[in-house]
């Protein structure tokens, strides 16, 4: 299993800023797509935001205008930088990197906390 490292979680009170990194350790090639998932307490795994090799990303509604997502291709390296954050976006947020070349792969990293307080 590749790792993926994940820094950057908290706590933070309702309004401010956190800013996660993921960089794919040990991979040597370009990644397809890298992105962000979280979960909250009981509930299931949601996309957040995804940044793809060529370029293209796509953020979920309820981050839209908040969150931003960047990468460095280069480095194989993904950001979420998170402003305007609210209670309802606490959760456990995972790295993901997935592609089909040269073979198929969907990784996973081990979470980081963001708790945001009211």
């Amino acid at each position: 299993q590749v790792p993926l490292v994940e820094s950057g979680g908290g706590l933070v009170q309702a309004g401010g800023s956190l800013r996660l990194s993921c960089v794919a350790a040990g991979i040597s090639f370009s990644i397809d797509a890298m992105g962000w998932y979280r979960q909250a307490p009981g509930k299931q795994r949601d996309f957040v935001a995804v940044f793809t090799s060529g370029g293209s990303t796509n953020l979920a509604d309820s981050v839209k205008g908040r969150f931003t997502i960047s990468r460095d291709n280069a480095k194989n390296t993904v950001y979420l930088q998170m402003n305007s954050l609210k209670p309802e976006d606490t959760g456990v947020y995972y790295c993901n990197a997935q592609g089909f070349r040269p073979y198929r792969y969907n990784y996973w990293g081990q979470g980081t906390q963001v708790t945001v307080s009211s």
